[in-house]
């Protein structure tokens, strides 16, 4: 059994419950989420009294995405002006693997959103089979704007070019009524009808063998295979460091730095413009 700092792990009635565990931070993804994730989606693997996982968040919100005190305010794992890709692809490779193990799993995996699924946090949601969310939770990836590029994937695969676009290129959020009519999800309920939703699926799906279960997973999954998804992920996975090192992605994380990340991202989701090639953080009084 894992002793875990940012999960919580626990098995009832043949579901396990893979529950984000940094309330304080809306469940912001820190150094150890991603490796935990990975070890409670083997230990679930591994353990022939589960059939099925679901992941949710505590406290008020699903996922904030990562946690950008440390990584954009305190400017963690942003490398110095020479940019080595190589050091960056592996960290953000390894994240984007450890969250991927929700897809790989031969178990399926249910995401209960509520609050928010955003920015890092979209990429856990999305990597589950399903995704209930309440009718007022808000998924989106924000960072498309700067400093950010979805390293799963996973939202051209589920809705599309056009409306992948839609979202990307904007860093719109959508709530969970928009994203189930535009198929991101499978299913969005009032909010007080999100626990008994979610059970009453997972209580469902449990009732089948685990060897159906995976078969029926892995046929659906190879045709994402094929269609690239692999090269997809790498790609992103390289864009996202790219961002993050550009000229702008600097200027974002310097603004971060120096106003702290909560105005850095209030100017980032206002839709005013982010300066072409950086350039100077605005002062206070011009914020």
């Amino acid at each position: 059994m894992s002793e875990f700092r940012s999960i919580t792990y626990a098995t009832r009635d043949r579901v396990a419950y893979l529950t984000l565990n940094r309330p304080e931070r809306l469940n912001a993804i820190d150094d150890d989420m991603p490796g935990e994730i990975a070890a409670a989606v083997e230990q679930a693997n591994d353990d022939p009294a589960v059939h099925v996982i679901v992941v949710a968040g505590a406290g008020r919100a699903f996922c904030a995405g990562y946690d950008l005190k440390d990584y954009a305010e305190a400017g963690h794992q942003t490398q110095d002006v020479v940019w080595d890709p190589i050091a960056d692809f592996r960290l953000m490779k390894r994240n984007t693997d450890q969250f991927f193990t929700l897809f790989r799993s031969l178990k399926p995996t249910i995401a209960k959103v509520h609050g928010y699924a955003v920015a890092g946090g979209s990429d856990i949601a999305l990597s589950c089979d399903l995704v209930v969310m309440a009718e007022d939770a808000r998924i989106g990836y924000m960072p498309s704007r700067v400093w950010g590029c979805p390293t799963t994937a996973m939202w051209v695969y589920r809705l599309g070019a056009e409306r992948a676009k839609r979202m990307l290129f904007t860093g719109d959020t959508i709530d969970g009524r928009q994203a189930a009519e535009w198929g991101l999800v499978v299913e969005a309920v009032p909010a007080e009808e999100l626990d008994a939703a979610v059970d009453a699926l997972a209580e469902r799906i449990a009732g089948v063998p685990t060897n159906q279960l995976a078969m029926q997973k892995l046929m659906i999954n190879q045709a994402y295979d094929n269609m690239g998804l692999a090269g997809t992920q790498l790609l992103a996975t390289l864009f996202d460091g790219i961002t993050r090192h550009s000229p702008e992605g600097r200027w974002f994380q310097a603004f971060a730095a120096e106003h702290g990340f909560a105005e850095a991202v209030k100017w980032r989701d206002s839709g005013r413009p982010i300066p072409e090639g950086g350039g100077p953080v605005p002062r206070a009084e011009d914020l």
